[in-house]
């Protein structure tokens, strides 16, 4: 008789929110177990999303600037480069991340489970071995932290060859000469600026008028412009009607406006939907939403009680960094643990070439909510930092009150956003108005003395 092991709490996934909350729940003297798929620690962030995107845009940084110098360098990039070659590091990478990890959860009694789990019930949960052996599990809360896996469109047909999703882009083989990016959310816009700056012809396409639209059209102009300086396209109100390998050279695109459009590899990114196919969540009473996800409240509950989910698969905002909160805050609610306050400050970054980040409201969503309110830009070439480093595409923009005082959000754009918004973050988690930016020194020459320049304009256009 398979006779169910008892804990206070069982998490499916070791992605960034199944490991925080593991961690939050044995540190809380509670008895865990982490039940884990394949062998390797970590889930999409680390093997095939966040770690080796941002380990290839590190390197065509690196392409670029020595571009940019070639008249010093005399650099010029090999055509039949290999794509490992530009992301050489990533093992290395992975291995120290992944040793960090199993460090971590050895060093908080956590029980790592190597396994494919399967809902039997709402408290139960089958654990099937590389082996084939069962072993169930049983616990009155549980945490689904499964991550997503791309969506792909019935009329692109992906086969990991030429026509590749937001997980097996990093597998060709070799650096293409053009690239085709269907979509203009997040991971789209990062891959086609960092293939572009490698310098892949990129063609961007996208059925909406510009991408990243959660952004404020300035900072998405500025994002556009940088992407075709660097001799990007983009294309939008496009839609496309079907992708196919032309059996010889090119992938081909028919668009709805009749345009045929070719590229020697293609992209797609078009959303994700949880990973919960051998979950079996019918079992537990759970069904996927109409967006094939994993819908929950504010405290991470879904509709069946001791349940919980976190991560990508009840989705947006899809940050590692918010699932890493989600995690920890699903442990707390599940175990009777006061979280603390649930702050909405979620900085957002994205991590493309030039590089975009926000906190707070953006100045649509701040109109629309409070009326006339105030904005200060300061744009990077306008500061002396800027002006040293050459940077040409950047700017800070700062979100205020119709007084001019409270702070509501900040945007960045440009080299350095996704570590420059922290400041912002602070202010407004401290509820600050703009003034203090002006009353801080910062250090000179820096970046962040856009800042004080964008809370002066700000302080300038006052009553």
């Amino acid at each position: 008789m398979n006779t169910a092991l008892p804990y206070d709490m069982l998490i499916v996934g070791s992605g960034p929110a199944g490991q925080k909350a593991a961690v939050q729940a044995a540190q809380s003297g509670k008895t865990v177990a982490l039940i884990e798929r394949t062998r390797e620690l970590g889930g999409s962030c680390v093997h095939r999303g966040t770690i080796p995107s941002k380990t290839l845009r590190e390197n065509a940084l690196r392409v670029r600037n020595m571009r940019l110098n070639a008249a010093l360098a005399n650099f010029e990039l090999p055509e039949d480069i290999e794509l490992a070659t530009l992301i050489d590091r990533l093992n290395e990478v992975l291995l120290a991340h992944d040793s960090y990890m199993r460090r971590q959860l050895e060093r908080n009694d956590v029980e790592l489970v190597h396994g494919r789990a399967t809902f039997l019930s709402a408290t139960e949960i089958e654990v099937t071995s590389v082996t084939g052996d069962h072993t169930t599990y049983c616990s009155e809360n549980i945490l689904i932290a499964t991550g997503s896996h791309p969506r792909h469109p019935s009329n692109i047909p992906i086969d990991h060859e030429y026509l590749f999703d937001s997980d097996s882009i990093l597998s060709m083989m070799y650096l293409p000469k053009s690239l085709l990016v269907l979509g203009g959310g997040v991971i789209a816009s990062e891959y086609a600026s960092i293939f572009q700056a490698l310098g892949v012809a990129v063609t961007m396409i996208d059925k909406y008028p510009r991408p990243l639209g959660f952004l404020d059209s300035d900072l998405t102009d500025t994002f556009v412009s940088g992407f075709e300086h660097m001799g990007g396209t983009w294309l939008g109100e496009t839609r496309v009607v079907s992708a196919q390998w032309n059996g010889v050279d090119a992938v081909v695109i028919e668009t709805a406006e009749g345009q045929k459009i070719e590229g020697e590899k293609l992209l797609c990114a078009a959303g994700r939907v949880a990973n919960v196919k051998e979950l079996k969540i019918e079992n537990a009473g759970l069904a996927l939403n109409e967006s094939g996800l994993i819908t929950v409240d504010s405290q991470l509950n879904t509709s069946v009680p001791g349940i919980f989910a976190a991560g990508d698969v009840i989705g947006p905002p899809s940050l590692a960094s918010a699932s890493m909160e989600q995690g920890r805050r699903a442990a707390c609610h599940a175990l009777g643990i006061d979280p603390g306050i649930m702050h909405h400050t979620i900085p957002v970054g994205i991590y493309s070439i030039p590089e975009l980040s926000s906190v707070g409201v953006s100045e649509k969503q701040a109109r629309q909510e409070h009326g006339d309110v105030l904005v200060g830009i300061a744009k990077f070439d306008e500061i002396a930092r800027g002006q040293i480093s050459g940077i040409q595409d950047g700017m800070l923009k700062i979100v205020s009150d119709p007084q001019g005082e409270k702070l509501l959000g900040v945007m960045i754009v440009g080299e350095g956003a996704t570590e420059l918004i922290h400041i912002g973050q602070m202010a407004l988690l401290n509820n600050a108005n703009v003034d203090v930016f002006v009353e801080s020194i910062f250090n000179f020459p820096t970046l962040a003395e856009a800042y004080r320049a964008a809370a002066l304009e700000i302080i300038r256009q006052r009553k």
